[in-house]
């Protein structure tokens, strides 16, 4: 396995080591142990499985109480996956970065805890899978415009599929004194 920095610090592109041949191919998404000696987490409490039509746009999510950190990866399709750093006093503040994620490449992409979330559907269909570092609440769960002008995101896409929810998320200069602060730890 190589893991890869992102412009962020924390969020970190994971590249498995593929074994393919005449049958098919194999691969560890995830190992406690190896995930441990590169500071990923090692506890995941929760699996998440969508599937989506192309132009979709998901997000931007994240939860304030039982935050959550991501490992995300695509099995059918590919998209467009999206971070934010919403911790107020970070250095990399309203800074996002965007990471391909394409089912035959099988890489996967990890989020920590304080950062926004979403992802846009640059195939026909997509399903991406991610194991959570908390479970779903539903109640401190927040949502950020994916289009904030602010945080300027380059979608591969103008004209998004979106959730009533998503269409009517407030920009981020709304939520400021709802979001996280910075830590160093993440």
């Amino acid at each position: 396995m190589r893991v890869v920095e992102t412009v962020l610090p924390g969020v970190v592109v994971i590249e498995p080591r593929v074994f393919s041949d005449v049958r098919g191919f194999f691969l560890e998404t995830f190992r406690a142990d190896t995930f441990q000696q590169y500071g990923l987490p090692t506890t995941f409490v929760q699996d998440n499985h969508s599937r989506s039509v192309g132009n979709t746009v998901r997000g931007l999510h994240l939860q304030l109480q039982r935050m959550q950190g991501k490992l995300v990866r695509a099995i059918e399709g590919e998209v467009f996956d999206v971070a934010v750093d919403v911790r107020r006093g970070s250095p990399t503040f309203a800074k996002w970065v965007g990471v391909r994620l394409r089912a035959e490449e099988f890489k996967l992409v990890y989020i920590p805890p304080g950062f926004a979330h979403g992802f846009c559907v640059v195939s026909d269909g997509a399903q991406v899978e991610y194991k959570c570092t908390d479970i779903y609440d539903p109640g401190s769960e927040i949502g950020i415009a994916w289009n904030d002008p602010e945080l300027g995101i380059v979608w591969p896409v103008t004209t998004p599929i979106l959730s009533p929810r998503d269409t009517s998320n407030p920009p981020l200069v709304a939520v400021l004194d709802r979001l996280p602060s910075y830590e160093t730890k993440l």
